[in-house]
């Protein structure tokens, strides 16, 4: 049958596209005049649909999913813009079904805001999902943490094959509890996680939150885990799984990728399966390192562009956790840096939890340019952490131009919020190859 919904949602995409308007708009438009639309053509996958969701790493970790399954030859339909409402969704199937509202794919690997995967899910009953981790993110949005794990814990109760959680965040591992997944209605569990060496570069919410010399309460025994990152180096790192553990180059930066790595590849695995009665796992283990080990960071995650012949790095920070290990992640020394700060609504509009950040890794070398629409907040919070500052300017575009050409000798990195980083890849894409993701 033929909607009149695909062809007036594609009419829309390309009007919007020709404007520059923003990639959700015409999902937007086909939810309002089809409700119907997502679930009707996602029901057609053989291999159903995944959901990615959690408070950090949801974006690399579903383009590390992404590339691995098609390493094994899938085809894989995902919202490449990291438009991770329903409606972003929504946008992203219209430009990839023919004029039927056919979808040509194996399987949907979606990564969700948490709040909104939780409509997706009413509507799309996933059969796999990842749940990376609850932390404090957006608490304008969310509240408090507890109500994050509560809509992670409502994507898992509709989920109808695997579940894969993330071992060492106890308000994860804990949904398990809830799924009773040694009956025959239940789906199955499977974990990723730490070696206990690397466990204090990935504090849980309520470890961040801990007084200093605070006791720490008896961890309860952990499930065996079916991928484990065993230990992450410059340029490569040690996955176990099977018993064995292997080890792969990693083009991807950063503590945090490396962890969302052995989640994407648990989930991989998951999916590629011979037998879902005996989870024997059909997956080609040695492809799927190899494809991880070519798989480049996501558009603004730790991404590296080139600016007068010399790398600039842009790292995504939208919460405590995240800058925290972004800092840890990436020295600053021998590199300038520019930090931009808005309070748009996908940033979040509470920005406090800047003061639960320690900037002490940026005392040595200052930070040349601050900008976005809360600059001057992140420039008093930096001076009660003894940080010299170059400049501040609100407006993004001046300022990346004076922080370009003032460091014009030496590498550079921007800290961003997610709507500073778009206008940051904006203004770069006048001056040099910028990935374009539509």
């Amino acid at each position: 049958m033929l909607y009149f919904s695909v062809p007036l949602g594609k009419f829309v995409r390309r009007v919007s596209r020709l404007r520059g308007g923003g990639s959700a708009l015409p999902g937007l438009v086909v939810e309002k005049i089809d409700p119907g639309f997502m679930r009707r053509t996602l029901s057609t996958l053989p291999l159903g649909v995944a959901v990615v969701s959690g408070t950090n790493g949801k974006t690399t970790t579903t383009k590390m999913v992404v590339e691995l399954l098609e390493s094994q030859g899938l085809k894989v339909f995902t919202n490449r813009t990291g438009s991770n409402f329903t409606r972003g969704v929504a946008a992203a199937l219209l430009g990839e079904v023919d004029w039927r509202g056919r979808l040509d794919a194996d399987v949907a690997v979606l990564e969700l805001d948490e709040a909104h995967a939780v409509h997706f899910v009413n509507q799309v009953p996933p059969r796999y999902c990842l749940l990376l981790n609850v932390l404090r993110d957006q608490l304008d949005r969310f509240g408090e943490i507890d109500k994050t794990a509560q809509l992670l814990q409502h994507i898992a109760s509709k989920t109808t094959g695997t579940v894969v959680l993330n071992r060492e965040d106890p308000r994860v591992a804990r949904i398990a509890e809830t799924l009773n997944p040694a009956t025959a209605a239940g789906p199955e569990v499977r974990y990723f996680g730490l070696d206990d060496s690397l466990l204090s570069t990935f504090p849980n919410d309520d470890e961040l939150r801990a007084a200093p010399g605070s006791p720490v309460p008896a961890a309860p025994a952990k499930p065996h885990a079916d991928v484990v990152l065993r230990r992450v180096g410059a340029a490569d790192a040690d996955f176990e799984y099977d018993g064995v553990t292997a080890t792969t180059a990693m083009k991807l930066r950063g503590v945090y990728n490396i962890f969302n790595a052995a989640a994407a590849l648990t989930l991989a695995r998951a999916i590629a399966v011979k037998d879902a009665g005996t989870g024997q796992t059909g997956a080609d283990n040695a492809g799927l390192l190899e494809a991880l080990s070519q798989v480049a960071p996501a558009f603004g995650r730790g991404e590296s562009l080139v600016v007068d012949g010399l790398p600039l790095d842009l790292v995504l920070v939208k919460n405590p956790s995240g800058f925290r290990l972004g800092l840890k992640s990436f020295p600053a020394a021998g590199y300038a840096t520019m930090i931009a700060i808005n309070d748009n609504y996908a940033d979040g509009r509470d920005m406090s939890w800047l003061w639960d950040v320690e900037f002490d890794t940026l005392r040595d070398g200052g930070v040349d340019q601050l900008s976005g629409s809360r600059a001057y907040d992140m420039a008093l919070r930096l001076q009660y952490d003894d940080v010299a500052i170059g400049a501040v300017d609100t407006e993004i575009a001046p300022a990346l131009a004076a922080f370009i050409s003032g460091a014009r000798d030496k590498p550079k990195r921007i800290f961003c919020t997610y709507t500073a980083m778009l206008a940051i890849r904006r203004e770069l894409s006048k001056i040099t190859t910028v990935e374009v993701v539509s």
